[in-house]
């Protein structure tokens, strides 16, 4: 891949951080999504290193980068679709399949371990085995660590946690604390 593609990308600059659509990314057709794919990649096809931005962009708006999304982008920055998913591939931080309504990443680094950290993941990873609205994943470190055990819950940052806080966390409680 040619560097230029990837130069500049890194601080999303100019990027709509906004809501994530978890309805699976495909309501109103794939014709509708593919055009907004193409509407979002020739947004960024003129600057410096728009391979990122868009890969950025295109995960902020559906939550995922969908398997027919790939060749809409190379088309507009002319590249090759391997050359497309392999940077969709080389960056743990994109998906490629729809994310759950709901997102639990507990941190494993060693102090959240040294206060429970383990437990807590092994309990809510077996409460919500089951539920496919509820993806629950490991991190390393949310650099809450004063805190801990840590997580995020929906993109939330939350310390001290527990079973209960959790729950109340999912369940949408307005005062769960820090």
């Amino acid at each position: 891949m040619d560097a230029r593609h990837l130069r500049g990308g890194v601080d999303r600059g100019g990027v709509n951080r906004g809501g994530v659509n978890r309805g699976g990314g495909t309501t109103g057709g794939a014709t509708t999504r593919t055009q907004a794919i193409r509407a979002l990649a020739e947004q960024h096809a003129n600057r410096r290193g728009p391979l990122l931005p868009i890969l950025h962009a295109v995960a902020d708006e559906y939550g995922y980068i969908d398997d027919a999304d790939i060749p809409v982008i190379a088309h507009v920055l002319n590249l090759s679709r391997a050359e497309v998913l392999g940077v969709v591939t080389f960056y743990h931080d994109f998906r490629r399949t729809p994310p759950a309504q709901h997102r639990i990443q507990l941190c494993r680094a060693e102090a959240c371990q040294s206060v429970g950290a383990h437990d807590l993941f092994a309990v809510t990873r077996e409460t919500y085995a089951d539920d496919p609205g509820v993806e629950v994943s490991e991190v390393f470190c949310l650099g809450n660590c004063a805190l801990g055990p840590a997580g995020m819950v929906d993109g939330r940052l939350l310390g001290r946690l527990t079973r209960e806080r959790l729950s109340q966390a999912l369940a949408g409680a307005s005062e769960v604390g820090p």
